[in-house]
């Protein structure tokens, strides 16, 4: 497995990778996925350490602060922080999960579920909202924090942790033979390690209405050491046709040892897909589209939904004018293939499907 090339590192002074280096940050020695996760960033203050940024004190509306009044927590792995650009407040990885007071405000429209996943759940961990398919809370832990999770009040603390747990869960499954395909979401759930994923997957495979196990996930992209040989071993020997749809916003996201994970997904010849959420200030321009799309489908990745934001309380300062969306989607389509422009969707609760926007 190849190490990451110097150029995708931050643009930092010397010290800065001697500092990673010494502190077991630098992906130089490439320990174990688990390894790096139990060394990822986990508060808003060494996050910006790292990249040579002021703290400011008291934090203002806006700029960053330790915690904010959901309990959100800073969870960054390294990998992630070695995309960053060293000294940039802006950069566009730093403002996807650097916690704001922005976060603390009250907007109308905003709330705690805005997918109405509670009106949902059908039994302990299992959601269906349309036909023919349901959804796995598998885990409620992520690699990455990421500031505009529609699922960051989720209560996860209420579904099945042990396989027992999840057993009404497959039964539900298994005597309903209109479901073809089940979705494993969370959280997400290749934090589960080997045996656990492998357990659960393999228990879905063997329900013979199973047609399709879709693994939602974004730590190919924050974590793509997690992409292991034993890992795709297990998703290429199941009865059922295994979907990955991984989460990138940006382009910078799409390097070194992120793009050499995902060419290992997709060699694998596993279908990969991507799903991107419109953020504003972070990828609401037709530029970084256009470069998150190419480098997309250079590494055999096809861009597969553009979301607009879901409403979640605490990420309005996230959410990017949808007639903007409209136009660059419009502008995508003369610059790139049609394979590499994604739909533009929201979700709607009720609705049979995502809606076309």
């Amino acid at each position: 497995m190849s190490s990451v090339p110097a150029s995708n590192l931050p643009r930092t002074p010397d010290s800065h990778v001697t500092e990673l280096s010494e502190t077991g940050f630098s992906m130089q020695s490439r320990p174990s996925w688990q390894r790096q996760l139990a060394n990822a960033i986990r508060s808003s203050t060494e996050l910006l350490a790292a990249l040579g940024l002021p703290v400011p004190n008291p934090p203002a509306s806006g700029t960053p602060q330790e915690s904010t009044a959901t309990g959100f927590p800073t969870l960054v792995p390294i990998s992630f922080l070695n995309r960053m650009e060293f000294g940039n407040a802006d950069d566009p990885l730093l403002k996807q999960v650097l916690p704001t007071s922005a976060e603390n405000l009250s907007v109308a429209g905003f709330v705690s579920d805005p997918v109405n996943d509670e009106a949902a759940r059908i039994a302990p961990g299992l959601l269906q909202k349309y036909a023919g398919r349901v959804l796995l809370i598998a885990t409620g832990a992520c690699a990455v924090h990421c500031r505009y999770c529609f699922r960051r009040d989720y209560p996860y603390q209420q579904e099945p942790r042990t396989a027992e747990d999840w057993q009404p869960a497959i039964n539900r499954i298994a005597n309903d033979h209109s479901i073809t395909e089940v979705i494993l979401s969370g959280g997400d759930p290749l934090i589960l390690n080997d045996d656990r994923l492998s357990s659960l997957c393999r228990q879905l495979d063997a329900i013979s209405n199973i047609e399709r196990l879709r693994l939602h996930t974004r730590l190919p992209i924050v974590l793509p050491d997690r992409v292991t040989s034993s890992l795709l071993n297990l998703l290429t020997s199941l009865r059922s046709q295994t979907i990955v749809v991984v989460h990138s916003n940006h382009g910078n996201e799409i390097a070194g040892d992120c793009e050499d994970a995902l060419k290992r997904l997709v060699r694998s010849g596993i279908p990969v897909l991507n799903q991107t959420v419109l953020l504003h200030g972070i990828n609401d321009s037709v530029e970084a589209l256009e470069t998150l799309s190419r480098r997309l489908v250079n590494a055999g990745v096809i861009p597969y939904y553009l979301h607009h934001l879901d409403r979640v309380q605490g990420a309005a300062h996230f959410e990017s004018d949808r007639d903007l969306g409209i136009r660059l989607l419009q502008e995508l389509r003369k610059r790139l293939p049609g394979y590499a422009v994604p739909q533009f969707v929201e979700e709607i609760p009720g609705e049979p499907g995502k809606t076309l926007i």
